[in-house]
This record gives structure tokens, C-alpha cells and sequence, in this order.
């Protein structure tokens, strides 16, 4: 049986991991702010006695450690950690208004990821000592992460920090035989894309993503892009210069500076 920790659970990919992982026959750890959303989907999984939740926010590092600690004595160990929780919100440089929301970003996006992984590895590598295969790091990065996008600067900064910083772990856990797996969600129909009021190519279903990303997940596989038809797209947008990038995207519409969206 898989032992999973996946935070952002309460909504969107994170929900529809734990419904994928659930229906393989996983124990979970279920992390997000609402407590009330994460028993509701908690009593709608298969064995959900088995299941354990944890309201809290994961920028509280101390709560996301306890939790993290609690799970891997229930649980007996820990086999997949899923760093998924996360923002979304448009910002503006200049607008001294945003730089708190920018700051929220990055803390909810990266810092938080670093904070989940943390208190995980040294039972990781107890583990592989010990003979098991198998353990995995999970970040949940983005398409938006593989080049800027207008409106978007917190959003890509995070999320291509997300990138970099998976890479770099990759290759520090590779001789403790932990694979590090970074996911980078295209558009998938969940709350934190269905505000967005410009068309959305290759818009998947977060069923659909969480089937391919729990296989991506037990493969091992170091990077995948989800649908591979926006991979094919992330591709092409990286190879093209600045110039014809910026003069492709200078009018891009912008998502929305009100609020901030969760998944």
C-alpha cells in the first residue's frame, strides 16, 4: 500500500490526485486550509478511515513538519510526498500594492515546496538503506514556470524557481536513490483556471491529469508536461528569441490582479 502526502488537497489537481492515489489503493495525508472541504472529500474516497487530514496553511512550516511527522508514524513511512499546494494571482511591478501578494506567492509556491519536502527525506533515505525503491518527491510546477508570461510575474517566477529547484534535488537525492519528479500542469479545468477569461489550448479534465500524473508519479520519470501537447508548445515557446517571444506576447491578456486564487 502507497503512502501519500499531498498538500492544495482540498481542491483542483491536489483533489484529484488524492481521488487517483485513493482509488489505487492508497493511505493519504491530506494538507490544505479548510478543514471542513478536506473531510467532505476525505468521507468521499475509498477507505476513507485510513486517511488522514491536516488544516493548515503550508507557509507555517512548523505545522506542515508536525503534520509531515504525524503521517509517517500512522502511516509506518512515507512513499510519495506531493508538493502541490499553491497561488495564483496576477501582479504589477509597479504597483507598490502587489508586492505582498508577490511575497505570498513565492512563500505559498517555492518556500512551501522546500518546506514539504524537508521533513520527509531523512526517512526517505532511511528507507532506501533499508532495501525499499520507490520514494518519490513531487513538485507541481507549471508551463507558465518555462517562460514569463505578461501579468504573470510572480506566478512564472515561482513556478520556474519550482523548476530549478526540483533539478537541483533531483541531483542531490540521486545516490540515495529518491527520485525527484516535477510535473508541469498545461491547463487543466479546475477553479484556479476556470476564472481565466482568455482561451485555454488543450484544457484537460484534473481526472484526466491525475490519472497521467500519478503514472508520470510511479514511473519515476525526472520532467513531464501535462497534456504533452502543451510540452510540444513550452518547447516551441523556449526556442523562440526574445524578440519574436516579446513581440508575440506584449499584448497577452493578463490575469486578473484581484484576489488570489488557490488550488
Amino acid at each position: 500500500m502507497k503512502r501519500v502526502f499531498i498538500t492544495g488537497a482540498s481542491s483542483g489537481l491536489g483533489a484529484a490526485l488524492a481521488r487517483e492515489y485513493a482509488a489505487r489503493g492508497a493511505m493519504l495525508g491530506l494538507v490544505a486550509r479548510r478543514e471542513t472541504v478536506l473531510r467532505e472529500l476525505a468521507a468521499t474516497l475509498p477507505d476513507s478511515g485510513r486517511h488522514r487530514i491536516y488544516a493548515l496553511d503550508v507557509t507555517d512550516h512548523a505545522a506542515l513538519a508536525a503534520a509531515a511527522t504525524d503521517f509517517m508514524a500512522a502511516a509506518g513511512g512515507i512513499d510519495v510526498v506531493i508538493a502541490n499546494a499553491g497561488i495564483s494571482v496576477g501582479t504589477l511591478t509597479e504597483i507598490a500594492e502587489d508586492l505582498p501578494q508577490f511575497e505570498r506567492v513565492v512563500a505559498t509556491n517555492l518556500n512551501a515546496t522546500v518546506a514539504t519536502f524537508m521533513p520527509f527525506i531523512a526517512a526517505m533515505r532511511r528507507q532506501a538503506q533499508a532495501g525499499e525503491r520507490g520514494c518519490r518527491l513531487v513538485g507541481i510546477a507549471s508551463v507558465a514556470g518555462i517562460r514569463g508570461l505578461p501579468g504573470a510575474a510572480a506566478y512564472s517566477a515561482s513556478k520556474a524557481a519550482v523548476i530549478s529547484y526540483c533539478e537541483s534535488l533531483r541531483v542531490e537525492m540521486r545516490r540515495d536513490r529518491i527520485a525527484v519528479v516535477t510535473i508541469a500542469p498545461g491547463y487543466i479545468d479546475t477553479p484556479m483556471t476556470q476564472s481565466n477569461a482568455y482561451p485555454m489550448p488543450f484544457l484537460m479534465p484534473a481526472g484526466r491529469f491525475a490519472s497521467r500524473a500519478v503514472d508520470t508519479i510511479e514511473a519515476g520519470a525526472s520532467y513531464r508536461v501535462i497534456p504533452w501537447q502543451m510540452g510540444v508548445v513550452a518547447r516551441l515557446l523556449r526556442l523562440l528569441p526574445n524578440w519574436l517571444y516579446d513581440f508575440a506576447f506584449a499584448r497577452a491578456p493578463h490575469k486578473a490582479r484581484q484576489g488570489a486564487e488557490v488550488r
